[in-house]
């Protein structure tokens, strides 16, 4: 095992970046905080890495032994594939065996998910509901996938799930990903999605961090069993239906089926954080094949009827109140002049809900 230590500017806490070696992969890993406190268990969504949680470990490092792993496919972790046809359990299972190597098997943990790593923390906790002492989302994953389906229970648009998975992610997108373009020349750029989608603009993070996290966008694995994963082509529009590999497979319907959640056998505590000007997940996300086709983006587009906007925040919701109905709870925040990423955007407006969530729990 080695260690380095970091110190954010301005900020006294340090961040511990190490690597630990399970009996499923090897896994790079961020962490603050006493080893003696309760653990609060962070993890990053697409297109990202735990860079994107500094902040965040900062800020909670005093009253939790904080966690923030790099998921396989992202980041310093080893890039080991992802089998689509397993939904979010190769990465679920990969933090189960990460909490065991740690010694922590026999703790409860404070799980926080971030977009699709709140399909993963849902995944863990369907899976070790016993171990989660409380779940916190934020711009959650939709419960039934990315994509293709039409209304707040997650039926699919159509039997092959067409228009979700590896051929949804945008083709000059993931070419400059995979050249590791920098610049922001082109709407298409990493650094200008970011600043256009993760964020609400005008949002900027300071210099040097934007670097930072642009960096981490571009660490993320391309190609076969990574990102975005492969595609088969449909007689349905648009055309493309999810492949068997790589992390946008993963995330399509069919593969992606997070609706046990509601019927876990121990209910944790439920934080549900987005932001109201989220375009990534909402009723009307501008990375939704059915929005775009209303809206004369993709041509072809058979109708509301058949290929409406996934109504992904209502998706969210009426899985959490049928989880509220057999007896868990929920409480959802929505924070003000934010996108996607509330914990950056607005971070003391985030952080003051999730310290009151886990005081109360």
């Amino acid at each position: 095992m080695t260690t380095m230590s970091c110190c954010k500017e301005g900020l006294a806490t340090e961040i511990t970046k190490e690597m630990r070696k399970t009996e499923r992969i090897e896994t790079c890993l961020r962490s603050a905080g006493s080893e003696d406190k309760d653990i609060l268990l962070l993890v990053h969504g697409n297109a990202s890495s735990s860079v994107f949680f500094d902040e965040l470990i900062i800020d909670m490092a005093g009253d939790f032994r904080v966690i923030a792993p790099d998921l396989r496919g992202y980041g310093e972790t080893e890039p080991k594939p992802i089998d689509a046809r397993r939904g979010m359990r190769d990465f679920a299972d990969d933090l189960a065996a990460l909490v065991d190597h740690m010694g922590l098997s026999d703790s409860r943990l404070h799980l926080l998910g971030w977009s699709m790593g709140a399909g993963v923390a849902m995944q863990f906790a369907l899976d070790h509901a016993d171990r989660v002492a409380s779940l916190v989302l934020e711009s959650p994953l939709p419960p039934f996938g990315f994509g293709g389906t039409k209304d707040a229970v997650g039926t699919s648009c159509w039997p092959d799930r067409a228009g979700s998975g590896g051929g949804a992610a945008n083709p000059e997108y993931v070419r400059r990903l995979a050249e590791k373009d920098r610049s922001d020349e082109s709407p298409f750029s990493p650094r200008n999605v970011m600043n256009s989608f993760y964020f609400k603009p005008p949002f900027r993070m300071r210099p040097e961090r934007e670097e930072e996290l642009v960096s981490s966008v571009l660490a993320m694995r391309i190609g076969e069993g990574f990102y975005p994963g492969g595609l088969a082509a449909s007689p349905n529009w648009p055309g493309v239906a999810p492949g068997e590999d790589g992390i946008n497979n993963a995330m399509a319907p069919g593969y992606c089926d997070l609706s046990g959640f509601a019927d876990i056998p121990s209910r944790p505590p439920v934080l549900w954080v987005r932001g109201a000007d989220d375009q990534i997940v909402s009723d009307f996300s501008m990375l939704d094949f059915g929005t775009l086709g209303q809206l004369g983006a993709v041509p072809g587009w058979p109708g509301a009827d058949v290929f409406p906007p996934q109504p992904m925040v209502s998706q969210m919701r009426h899985l959490l109140e049928r989880y509220a109905a057999a007896g868990g709870r929920y409480q959802e925040v929505v924070v003000e002049n934010s996108g996607h990423s509330p914990h950056l955007e607005q971070a003391a407006t985030f952080t003051q809900a999730l310290r009151a969530f886990l005081a109360d729990v």
